[in-house]
């Protein structure tokens, strides 16, 4: 399976996981918000994520936690363009097999930042909330994440209900894989992300990692983000409040998702996954 976009090219046939890393730069994110709005300390979390063993760095300048507030998009773009500019420029120079994404549903934002050296937009939203994102995104010839939510930041936790939230999480990538491709964006461009913790209770995540299989089957890259996140604090119970207890279940996670056929993992722990990965994938490669 090959994902491709401007300037790169991934093939996933050597079955080795990749590693996106989160960056936000943002005041409100759940895990880190306010502790990377300098882009000299984005910078410097970015280079350090690249050392640890991530291939794609994840840059956010809107929290997308539950109830979060939109931001403006001057705001976004301060906060967002300074830092992929400068990692773009360093990527070029010293790490060219570095791929910088960028978390956002906004179209001039999108734009900006590939002209600015990304190389991908992760849109929570999978072109739904802004019109022209698509045809931003086929215009650039870039790669995209698309990912489902229900509801948006705002309500997506209030009441999540489903029938059958594997069904319907697929066919809704479906649709917008159809969507995109019809916007001018070659399937190729494309990965997919169900959207854990995004208008799901914990058995609706639980159960769409369990059937990962049915979102793979899709036939598109399948990006999972749960690190750090409420199923795992709540997973753990009294230890859901340590932070070392957290970031050992994150990792458990990956393993579970990079096992059940996801191809890339977003994260906050990038040298502990990095390195449980590593061996993971030996195994995997020998099964």
């Amino acid at each position: 399976m090959i994902w491709r976009g401007r300037n790169f090219s991934l093939d996933f046939a050597d079955g080795r996981s990749r590693l996106m890393g989160i960056l936000n730069v943002t005041p409100d994110s759940f895990s880190d918000g306010g502790s990377f709005m300098d882009p000299k300390a984005a910078v410097a979390r970015a280079l350090a994520m690249i050392e640890a063993g991530a291939s794609m760095i994840d840059v956010g300048g809107e929290s997308s936690r539950p109830g979060s507030a939109p931001v403006p998009l001057d705001e976004e773009l301060r906060r967002v363009i300074p830092v992929v500019e400068e990692l773009a420029s360093y990527a070029v120079r010293h790490e060219p097999h570095v791929l910088i994404s960028v978390d956002t549903t906004k179209s001039e934002v999108a734009r900006r930042a590939l002209e600015a050296g990304a190389h991908i937009i992760n849109d929570i939203s999978a072109g739904r909330f802004d019109s022209a994102m698509l045809a931003t995104i086929a215009h650039a010839g870039a790669g995209v994440v698309l990912m489902h939510m229900q509801g948006t930041p705002q309500t997506m936790q209030l009441d999540p209900r489903y029938d059958d939230v594997t069904n319907e999480v697929v066919g809704f990538l479906r649709e917008r894989l159809a969507a995109a491709e019809a916007a001018g964006i070659a399937a190729e461009q494309i990965a997919v992300d169900p959207g854990i913790g995004f208008g799901k209770t914990v058995e609706h995540n639980l159960t769409l990692l369990a059937r990962l299989d049915a979102v793979c089957a899709l036939g598109r890259p399948v990006l999972i983000g749960v690190s750090r996140k409420s199923l795992i604090t709540r997973l753990l119970g009294p230890d859901g409040g340590n932070p070392d207890a957290v970031r050992h279940g994150s990792v458990a996670a990956a393993v579970w998702s990079v096992t059940r056929g996801a191809n890339i993992v977003r994260v906050h722990d990038v040298a502990e996954t990095a390195q449980t990965l590593r061996v993971i994938d030996e195994f995997r490669q020998r099964s």
